[in-house]
C-alpha cells in the first residue's frame, strides 16, 4: 500500500490569514492604525480636522467634553486647541467613529503630547467619564486644573457640556 504524501494546510491559512487581515484594513478605511496628517481647522475645542490623503478627516479628541458653542469659555477651548494644534503636524491614534461619524482618536504632537490632555491640564475641558472612564491620567489632570482654579476651573461652578444641553434654553436649535 502506497502512502499518499499529505498537504499542509500552513500556507493556505497563512495566506488567509492575509487575505483577511487586508479586507480588515480596506473596509475600515486603515483606521486601525495610527496616521499622520496637518491640522487644518479647528471647529471647536475637541473637534478638529486633519489632512489625510488630501482629504480633511473630522475628528472628536478622545477623552475629553469641552465647551460647547455660546456655552461660557467656548472661545478659549477652542483658541486652546488652536494654540495647540492649528497647522501642525500630528499623529492620530484611532478608536473608532462617535455617533456623528467622526473619528475618536488620541491626537499626538509634534512634540508627543497629547492634545486631550493638554488641553483638560490648562483647564478648558472636562475629562469625560462616559468616553473614558478607565483614564486615570485625564482625570488627575483634570484635579490638578480644578485644585489650581486654571481656565474653566477658575468659575466657581463651571457647567459641563452635558448639563448644558439638558437646559432647554442652551439647547442647539
Amino acid at each position: 500500500m502506497t502512502q499518499r504524501p499529505t498537504r499542509s494546510t500552513k500556507p493556505f491559512l497563512s495566506h488567509l490569514s492575509i487575505i483577511v487581515l487586508l479586507a480588515g484594513v480596506l473596509f475600515s478605511g486603515g483606521e486601525a492604525f495610527p496616521f499622520g496628517g496637518q491640522v487644518v481647522t479647528i471647529l471647536d475645542g475637541g473637534t478638529i480636522e486633519v489632512v489625510r490623503n488630501g482629504k480633511a478627516q473630522r475628528v472628536r479628541l478622545k477623552g475629553i467634553a469641552c465647551p460647547k458653542g455660546g456655552q461660557p469659555y467656548s472661545e478659549q477651548a477652542k483658541q486652546a486647541a488652536s494654540d495647540l494644534g492649528f497647522s501642525m503636524d500630528v499623529t492620530l491614534q484611532i478608536y473608532g467613529k462617535d455617533k456623528q461619524g467622526r473619528v475618536v482618536a488620541d491626537v499626538l504632537l509634534p512634540d508627543e503630547r497629547n492634545m486631550s490632555q493638554a488641553l483638560v491640564q490648562q483647564g478648558w475641558c472636562w475629562w469625560d467619564r462616559k468616553q473614558a472612564p478607565e483614564d486615570t491620567q485625564l482625570e488627575a489632570l483634570e484635579k490638578e486644573a480644578r485644585d489650581s482654579q486654571r481656565g474653566l476651573w477658575a468659575d466657581p461652578d463651571p457647567v459641563p457640556p452635558w448639563e448644558w444641553r439638558k437646559n432647554p434654553h442652551h439647547a442647539p436649535q
